[in-house]
C-alpha cells in the first residue's frame, strides 16, 4: 500500500468549521491583546525603525530561524534553540496538513503527503516532537531544580511549561491512538516512520477499537484547544516574547554600534532634554520591555551588577514596562543605578531580544544633568568644570597640551605643516605621565615606518566623550564643535588615536557634526603597517601575556584579532582570560566613570585584574589609556605587583622594531 494517511481520520471533516471558528477566535484574541499594548508603546516619541525594510526583514528571518543569538550562551541557550527548531518543525507540519486537507486536495486535487515525501514528513515531525519534549524538560530542570542565580521564576512559569508539555504530549498520544487503530493493524512497516508515536501506540495495544476511537477524538479536541489557548495567551503572558522578540530583530538599529541621537540644543520648542518620564523615551524603548525574555544574560555580564552595584540591565528594561506614565523615571530606576553604568555595552551585545539598554541610560542621564544639574559626585562636577574652562578634565592649562611631544620631529598641522596622519592624542596622552610615554612610543613606531605624524598641540580639546556619556550633551557639543572646526581647517586626510573613546567619538559621533575624515585606532594602524611591510619587527625570545579587549574597541568596533596579531608579530604569546574578545569584562572607566570615584560595591577594575592574574601571565596588555590607568591602580590595590604588570601595546611594539 502507498505511504500516506487519512487526514481528519476518526474525527471527520465536520470538525473543520468549528476548528476554524475557534482558530479565528484565538487569533482575534491575540490581535486584541497586541492592540492593547499599542497604547503603551504610543506613549513614547516617534522613531523611524521601518527604513530599509528589506534589510530589516532579512535580518529578522535570519535571527529568528538560526537562533544564533539565543544559542550564543550555551547554558540554557542551546536547549532553547533546539526546542524552538523542534516546535517550529511541528508548527510547519501542522500548517502543511491544513493546507493539504483544506486547499490542495479539495481545490487542486493534489496530494503532497504520500510516497517518499510522506515518509520523510512523518519521521521529521516525530523526531522534532521528541526533540522539543527533551529540550523543554531540560529547560524545566534548569529553571525549577538547578535554579541559576538571578533567574526570576514565577508561578506563571510553571503553568506555561505545563501548557507546552501538554500540547506536545497530547500530540503524541493522538498519533499513538491512530497508529494503534490503523497502521499497526494493516501496515506495520509504515508505522516505523513514526518511532515515538509507535512506542505510544504499543502502550495502547490492550484497548479496544472503540476505546481507541473514543480516546483519539477526546485527545484531538483537547490538543486543539490547548494549541489555540497557547495562541490566545501569547500577548498576555511571558510567551509574548515569541511575538515581540522576533519583531525586535526587525526594529533593531541599523546604525553603527553605539550611535546616540545628537540633540538639537537650539530647539526653542523643546521644553526639556533627556528622559524624565515614559513619554520622553521612544516607542522602541517601551517596546523593549515587552520583548525582554528575562533571561538575565545582560545582568550576568554587567560589570556594575557583578560587583554589587545597584544596577541590573534586565530590571531596568522591565521597569519601563511597569512604571506609571507620570512617575519620574529617575525615581523608578534609582539615580545610583543610572550612574553605575559604564556604557560597556555588554548587555546589548549579549541580548537575544535586541534590547537597547545603554541609550536609555544616556537619556536618563541627560535629564539629570541638563535639567536638574545632577552629577554622580563632587569629583565629577570638578572635572566637568575643568573641561569647560581648560578643555581637559585635569584642570591643566590648555597651552601645555602639546608638551608631551617635546623633542619629537612632528608636524604642527594648524601652522600649515603637512603630515601623513594627524595623531589626536586625547587628554590622557597629553597630560598623564604614563600615557604620555605611550604617545611618544606610537610616534616612534610611525617614524620607523616612514610616516610623518602631525598633531594639533594646544589647539586640541577633549573629544567630549566622557561628558556626553554622563549626559552633558551641551558640553560635549561645545568641545566637539571646536575640534571639528580645527580638524576641518587642518586639511588632514586621516586621523589616528591611541584612545578607543576618542576613536569612537571622532569616527562616529563627529559625523553628525560634519567631520568626514577617516579615523583609525592605532592598533589597526600598526597592524596595517605590518601587513604592508612598512614596519619590521624583530620578535626575539617569545614572551607570554594576556590581552584585555577595551569595550570601545572590541564590542563597539569589532576590533579583536588585529591587536593580537600585532602581539604575535612582536613575539608574544597571548593567554586568554575567561572573558575575552567581544565578551570582555570592562575596566570600569567607560561612560564617564573615569571621572568618578567607585564608591559602591567592589571595584570593577580590581575584578578584571583578578581575571588577568588567574591566567598566570606576567604581563597584562592594553591599548586604551583609560584601561591602562585603571589596571595600574587595580594591580596596586590587589597587591599583585610582584606577579602582574600592565603594559600598553605601543610599549610592546616599540621594543621590537627591527634595525
Amino acid at each position: 500500500m502507498e505511504a500516506t494517511r487519512e487526514i481528519y481520520w476518526n474525527v471527520g471533516h465536520g470538525v473543520v468549521l468549528p476548528m476554524y471558528l475557534l482558530a479565528l477566535a484565538a487569533f482575534g484574541l491575540l490581535a486584541w491583546g497586541v492592540r492593547q499594548r499599542l497604547a503603551h508603546w504610543r506613549q513614547g516619541k516617534a522613531l523611524n525603525r521601518f527604513d530599509r525594510p528589506q534589510e530589516r526583514l532579512r535580518r529578522m528571518v535570519a535571527e529568528v530561524l538560526a537562533q544564533k543569538k539565543v544559542a550564543r550562551v550555551r547554558e540554557g541557550g542551546v536547549y532553547h534553540a533546539l526546542f524552538f527548531w523542534g516546535f517550529a518543525i511541528l508548527f510547519a507540519g501542522t500548517l502543511l496538513v491544513m493546507l493539504q486537507a483544506d486547499l490542495l486536495t479539495p481545490v487542486f486535487e493534489v496530494n503532497l503527503l504520500q510516497g517518499g515525501f510522506y515518509l520523510i514528513f512523518s519521521l521529521a515531525l516525530d523526531l522534532a516532537g521528541a526533540l522539543a519534549i527533551l529540550m523543554l524538560a531540560g529547560l524545566f530542570v534548569r529553571r525549577f531544580l538547578v535554579k541559576p542565580a538571578g533567574l526570576e521564576t514565577k508561578p506563571e512559569d510553571l503553568w506555561l511549561h505545563g501548557l507546552l508539555f501538554a500540547i506536545l504530549l497530547t500530540g503524541f498520544f493522538i498519533e499513538g491512538a491512530r497508529l494503534a487503530a490503523t497502521e499497526l493493524v494493516w501496515n506495520p512497516e509504515l508505522a516505523r516512520y513514526s518511532p515515538v508515536g509507535l512506542l505510544v501506540a504499543k502502550s495502547m495495544a490492550g484497548l479496544s477499537s472503540q476505546g481507541l476511537s473514543t480516546l483519539h477524538v477526546f485527545l484531538w479536541w483537547l490538543h486543539l484547544l490547548l494549541a489555540l489557548g497557547f495562541v490566545a495567551a501569547l500577548p498576555f503572558t511571558k510567551l509574548r516574547h515569541i511575538l515581540y522578540t522576533s519583531a525586535n530583530a526587525f526594529f533593531a538599529p541599523l546604525e553603527a554600534k553605539g550611535t546616540l541621537a545628537t540633540l538639537d540644543l537650539e530647539d526653542e520648542e523643546a521644553e526639556q532634554f533627556g528622559a524624565a518620564t515614559l513619554a520622553d523615551l521612544t516607542w522602541k524603548d517601551l517596546f523593549d520591555a515587552d520583548a525582554c525574555t528575562s533571561c538575565k544574560r545582560c545582568q550576568d555580564r554587567c560589570p556594575a551588577h557583578v560587583t554589587d552595584k545597584p544596577l541590573s540591565p534586565m530590571r531596568l528594561i522591565q521597569q519601563l514596562g511597569e512604571t506609571a506614565p507620570d512617575k519620574p523615571l529617575a525615581q523608578a530606576v534609582g539615580e545610583e543605578a543610572i550612574w553605575a553604568c559604564t556604557t560597556c555595552r555588554a548587555c546589548q551585545d549579549i541580548c537575544p531580544a535586541n534590547n537597547e539598554h545603554v541609550n536609555k541610560i544616556i537619556e536618563l542621564r541627560r535629564h539629570l544633568t541638563l535639567m536638574e544639574g545632577a552629577f554622580p559626585g563632587d569629583e565629577v562636577r570638578t572635572a566637568i568644570s575643568n573641561l569647560e574652562v581648560n578643555g581637559n578634565p585635569f584642570g591643566m592649562a590648555f597651552a601645555g597640551r602639546g608638551d608631551w611631544a617635546e623633542g619629537l620631529d612632528l608636524a604642527r598641522v594648524t601652522a600649515g605643516e603637512e603630515a601623513d596622519i594627524l595623531y589626536f592624542a586625547g587628554c590622557y596622552a597629553s597630560f598623564d605621565q604614563r600615557n604620555r610615554e605611550v604617545a611618544r612610543n606610537f610616534v616612534r613606531i610611525c617614524q620607523a615606518a616612514g610616516v610623518r605624524v602631525g598633531i594639533l598641540g594646544k589647539d586640541e580639546k577633549c573629544c567630549g566623550e566622557p561628558a556626553r556619556k554622563l549626559g552633558n550633551e551641551y558640553l560635549y557639543q561645545m568641545l566637539a564643535q571646536e575640534n571639528v572646526e580645527t580638524l576641518q581647517t587642518s586639511g588632514v586626510a586621516r586621523i589616528v588615536t591611541t584612545c578607543p573613546h576618542c576613536f569612537n567619538t571622532l569616527s562616529r559621533d563627529y559625523r553628525d557634526l560634519g567631520l568626514l575624515v577617516e579615523v583609525e585606532h592605532y592598533s589597526t594602524y600598526i597592524h596595517r603597517l605590518l601587513q604592508d611591510g612598512r614596519l619590521a619587527l624583530t620578535p626575539g625570545e617569545e614572551q607570554v601575556c594576556t590581552y584585555h579587549d577595551s569595550c570601545y574597541l572590541g564590542r563597539y568596533k569589532d576590533i579583536v584579532s588585529e591587536p593580537r596579531e600585532v602581539l604575535q608579530a612582536a613575539g608574544w604569546q597571548v593567554t586568554e582570560m575567561a572573558q575575552a574578545g567581544v565578551d570582555s569584562f570592562c575596566c570600569s572607566a567607560g561612560g564617564g566613570r573615569i571621572l568618578a570615584e567607585e564608591k559602591l560595591g567592589s571595584r570593577i577594575h580590581v575584578e578584571r585584574v583578578r581575571q588577568a592574574a588567574a591566567t598566570e601571565a606576567p604581563i597584562l596588555v592594553s591599548n586604551c589609556p583609560f584601561c591602562l590607568t585603571m589596571f595600574e591602580d587595580g594591580i596596586k590595590t590587589s597587591d599583585c605587583e610582584d606577579r602582574l604588570k600592565v603594559r600598553d601595546l605601543a610599549e610592546i611594539v616599540v621594543e621590537r622594531i627591527g634595525g
